[in-house]
């Protein structure tokens, strides 16, 4: 029975279905029907938990600690992640500044929806994570997409945050690494960045920084709160375990910052999902505090991913792939393919044609970047098996070869 007439809320019309989820699941389908397809668009550690993480789940469903906790996170985990700003932020945050969430994004959706009115706006760097302009149109304000091409390293510059910053300004939100470019700001870049804020105290900044642990080649992480002091009382610090951890079904994100703020996430996050899973705070606790001897082999293996992965596209005519700092992801630039016709007489007239026109063509799923805000260009996980993604490149090579 379809549904009557004006039943669905108007706010749906704003936003759209996660579109690399949309991928993911067109990949799986195809091949489940038979397709030899190729997935590359979830963003997702293919890394199994760490055994000691997976211990301590096991030891808190031993002790019973299956019931509610606190709505915004068990003290245990405010406590480890408190520590864990200190040990390797240098941010000093009381447990009260610190409140646990159902992931990474509900922690933007609890920030956003605790804060944000009609008429705000927010600055997003472009290329950005699909879900950041949907959940601030979702909070009734409005997204002001900044574009960082990859001839700036896909990072915006002093002079474009200025430039987009007005009297209704609320937030920016900063993520670095990013999704979906892997591109990383340096500490100079981040500095330059607070010296424009620092002259707009009404702008609060989102630091999302779930890949912090996923950077190579000797980059330093830093974050914003952490190279400008003076920023920290207006900064939301944001994390989570599933990248680093490779817990992504365990669903924790958790972030620290003002107070009130923190308060204001809780009551929001009270009357929606209530605590996370009380099993995943426990592992989580064990993830931050526990060894970590794990991450170097992991890095190194992502690391050799990116290099083989950015070499081989380099090889593809039509493709330009740049090589980022950092997360999991690149992000090559196909303007070199777009005017070209495929051998079933198409014309490709952009990047979304381009994804398409893989995954019939080769079985290979990416994201198109008209999804991310910045085309034309395609975002690969390189989240999985070398092999993989040798057969998926080498795909992909072949199919450019065929354009004329």
């Amino acid at each position: 029975m379809p549904l009557p007439p004006h039943f669905l809320a108007d706010r749906l019309s704003a936003i759209k279905p996660s579109p690399t989820m949309a991928i993911t699941a067109l990949a799986a389908e195809l091949k489940a029907s038979g397709r030899d397809v190729i997935g590359l668009a979830a963003g997702e550690p293919d890394f199994d938990t760490p055994d000691h993480v997976k211990a301590a789940a096991n030891a808190a469903i031993a002790r019973g600690e299956t019931k509610y906790t606190a709505a915004d996170g068990t003290p245990a985990l405010k406590k480890a992640v408190a520590a864990k700003y200190k040990r390797e932020n240098g941010l000093d945050y009381a447990p009260e500044q610190v409140t646990i969430a159902c992931g990474g994004k509900h922690i933007i959706y609890n920030a956003m929806m605790a804060t944000l009115n009609p008429g705000d706006e927010v600055v997003i760097p472009a290329p950005y994570w699909v879900s950041y302009p949907d959940i601030v149109l979702l909070c009734g304000a409005t997204p002001v997409a900044v574009a960082a091409g990859l001839e700036q390293g896909f990072k915006i510059t002093p002079a474009q945050l200025e430039a987009a910053i007005t009297p209704k300004t609320k937030w920016l939100i900063l993520n670095s690494p990013s999704n979906p470019t892997g591109a990383a700001y340096s500490r100079a870049e981040l500095k330059a960045l607070a010296a424009v804020l620092m002259r707009h105290p009404q702008v609060w900044i989102l630091s999302d920084d779930i890949y912090e642990h996923l950077v190579y080649d000797n980059f330093e992480f830093t974050t914003i709160a952490q190279v400008e002091p003076a920023l920290y009382e207006r900064t939301l610090t944001m994390n989570g375990v599933s990248k680093a951890y490779a817990m992504t079904g365990w669903r924790i994100g958790y972030a620290a910052g003002p107070k009130d703020l923190i308060k204001a996430m809780g009551t929001i996050q009270s009357q929606s999902t209530s605590n996370p899973c009380s099993i995943s705070q426990a592992a989580s606790v064990e993830a931050l505090n526990g060894t970590q001897d794990f991450l170097p082999e992991w890095r190194e293996a992502f690391r050799a991913r990116r290099d083989r992965v950015v070499a081989m596209l380099n090889d593809a005519p039509g493709i330009r792939c740049p090589k980022p700092e950092g997360a999991f992801y690149v992000y090559p630039d196909v303007s070199g393919l777009i005017g070209k016709t495929t051998r079933d007489g198409k014309t490709l007239s952009d990047d979304t044609m381009v994804a398409t026109w893989l995954l019939e063509s080769e079985g290979v799923a990416v994201v198109q970047g008209a999804a991310f805000g910045l085309s034309p260009c395609f975002r690969i996980s390189y989240a999985t098996s070398m092999s993989v993604l040798e057969d998926a490149c080498t795909r992909i090579q072949r199919a450019c070869k065929t354009l004329s």
